[in-house]
């Protein structure tokens, strides 16, 4: 073979080894291409999901605080519900040892003079209580006087004691029981006629010589003694009328429930006037306290009208007419209580809502100008606004120390703070209970004040970086929200700290509530606002209250309008056989020992102060 075609050969064989491996190459750039699509793809995919945890992990974090503040809120709750139910029933925050607070004193000497005051008057409190335990050992208890007494002689037989003096006798008694026993009046009216005069007619008692006295129910069948005796059971010891309807059975007599229920009715009309005239009364008082609780009052077949003479009848028909057609059975209807602070009076007033018409219609339209003690719901809050400044609102401080109770054992460090000042105000309040107006406001001004500045300070300065969603920055918020009325006994020495006064006045609508269970009808809660304010005045008074409903009805049948006469406080003063002493002494008795524990828990702080 010739050279050249060697040579040839050899560059055919490399051009064809070149191409193939040409085709080698762009066979991998072609795989490297499609490699790399599908690593930018992967990368992409890769990023997405990166972003997409991301946003998982954002949307978990905030799960995860929210559910921290749910487990708060709950911890929060069952801590509540725990002291509610195993706590304490008094409302005082006990400082510990260490909670020396509000204690401060100028010098050594201020400190023992202190401590000599209180040791003096804790032994002046041992010797009032050690006279009344010599009084106890030294008297007999026996029954009183006025009542009967059975005499039983247990003797010995006569053949025994015969040969023996007689030199002495020893009695026991036993209280004996017995149903109440009714009895019946039966009047007997002779007739008359003059014989041989036809022209006289017939004469009789109370026909012509003088009108028969006038009766609660038609027919005189019901004396009040019966209507003073259903009152008092019903709204003094919350006994509903079905069950007085057995008692009355026991004692010898069935009178069914819907006759009692008229002999109410009756009464309770018969003494409207007269709660009118307690209401101004009451409005007429520079300082009402107020509160409100719920009842249940069942819907009418018919939706009431609007009265244009009666101003609650348009919320009582709006309110009824969206019920209606809401297809409820019942609504949460208020009863409302107005507590005077200088007249002895309690008066209820019963509404179909939590309106503010409540408080509106019983002070702003009757043109009331003094200070309203209450919670700090927007009816009360906003009472001032609604009538030009007329009205002043005062905070109750019970409610705020509440909240700051209710943190306290999840937020210990700030709501003991709080609880502490509290306690010292409280403290002082005590001191100045039985001083005149002018006096308490000075003895606020001077030691409750700087108190009150060091607290809001606190609040506003070292409180910022709690959460409003948990207990503690309820609480705190509540402080700084109602501020102005929470200290608006700082400027009125007559406004009480707190209204747990009026607040403990709806005890009697629920325990009421837990027996009679209802309101049948719009008119039944205004009766039974009436006939709360009449026995719940008597209570406040510690009068006997079927003597005194007795009289207010017997008073009224007979005509009079001497109302002033009536108020409980003024009737206790010409009827003091029918006041309870017994609850007088009770109070106190309460007192005392108030007095005496706060003397002890303050020489107790004292005791650990450290030295000058």
């Amino acid at each position: 073979m010739q050279l050249s075609n060697i040579i040839t050969l050899a560059r055919m064989n490399e051009l064809a080894e070149l191409r193939r491996l040409c085709e080698q190459q762009r066979d991998q750039i072609a795989r490297l291409q499609t490699n790399n699509e599908q690593l930018t793809a992967d990368s992409e995919q890769l990023q997405t999901s990166i972003e997409q945890l991301q946003t998982n992990n954002q949307q978990l974090q905030t799960a995860n605080a929210e559910l921290r503040t749910q487990l708060q809120q709950s911890r929060d709750e069952l801590a509540a519900l725990i002291r509610r139910i195993f706590g304490r029933s008094s409302e005082r925050y006990i400082v510990d040892a260490a909670g020396q607070l509000h204690l401060a004193f100028d010098s050594d000497d201020d400190i023992e003079d202190a401590r000599s005051g209180i040791l003096q008057a804790l032994e002046e409190h041992r010797e009032q209580e050690q006279q009344k335990k010599r009084r106890r050992r030294g008297t007999r208890e026996l029954f009183p006087g006025h009542l009967p007494r059975h005499e039983v002689l247990i003797d010995l037989p006569d053949d025994e004691k015969e040969g023996l003096t007689r030199i002495g006798e020893d009695v026991t008694e036993t209280l004996h029981f017995r149903r109440p026993v009714l009895h019946v009046v039966r009047r007997v009216y002779p007739k008359y006629v003059r014989s041989g005069d036809t022209r006289t007619g017939v004469l009789q008692a109370g026909v012509v010589q003088a009108p028969r006295p006038a009766s609660l129910v038609s027919g005189d069948r019901y004396d009040t003694s019966i209507a003073a005796e259903l009152i008092t059971a019903k709204y003094g010891y919350h006994l509903p009328v079905y069950r007085q309807e057995d008692m009355f059975a026991g004692s010898g007599v069935h009178l069914p429930r819907s006759t009692l229920l008229n002999v109410l009715s009756a009464a309770a009309l018969l003494i409207r006037p007269f709660i009118e005239y307690l209401r101004d009364a009451v409005r007429r008082d520079s300082c009402i306290g107020t509160d409100d609780t719920g009842v249940c009052l069942l819907l009418p077949d018919v939706i009431p009208s609007v009265d244009p003479d009666d101003p609650k009848s348009r919320r009582v028909h709006e309110v009824i007419r969206d019920a209606v057609a809401a297809k409820k059975k019942s609504i949460n209807a208020k009863m409302w209580v107005y507590r005077g602070l200088h007249v002895p009076l309690n008066i209820f007033d019963f509404t179909v809502s939590r309106h503010r018409d409540g408080p509106d219609l019983f002070l702003i339209d009757n043109n009331y100008e003094g200070t309203l003690i209450g919670d700090c719901y927007g009816a009360n809050t906003g009472i001032s606004m609604r009538s030009s400044g007329s009205i002043l609102h005062a905070a109750c401080n019970a409610h705020a120390r509440r909240k700051f109770e209710a943190a306290l054992d999840n937020h210990q460090r700030h709501a003991a703070y709080v609880l502490e000042t509290y306690a010292a105000l409280y403290d002082i309040e005590d001191q100045a209970k039985g001083l005149n107006a002018a006096d308490r406001l000075d003895v606020r001004q001077r030691r409750s004040r700087p108190l009150w500045d060091a607290l809001r300070n606190y609040v506003d300065t070292q409180m910022t970086n709690v959460s409003t969603k948990e207990k503690i920055g309820e609480a705190r918020g509540y402080l700084l929200n109602q501020w102005n009325g929470l200290v608006r006994c700082l400027d009125d020495g007559q406004v009480p700290i707190d209204n747990n006064l009026s607040e403990q006045l709806m005890r009697q609508v629920a325990v009421g509530r837990k027996n009679w269970l209802f309101l049948g009808s719009v008119a039944a809660g205004d009766r039974a606002a009436d006939l709360m304010s009449l026995v719940s005045s008597a209570h406040r008074n510690d009068l006997d209250v079927w003597d005194y409903v007795k009289d207010v009805l017997d008073q009224l049948l007979s005509g009079s309008t001497n109302f002033a006469s009536l108020r409980p406080d003024e009737w206790a003063r010409t009827h003091p056989d029918s006041i309870r002493n017994y609850r007088q002494k009770e109070r106190e008795q309460q007192a005392a020992r108030r007095d005496r524990n706060r003397l002890h828990r303050r020489l107790h702080q004292i005791k650990q102060l450290p030295p000058k």
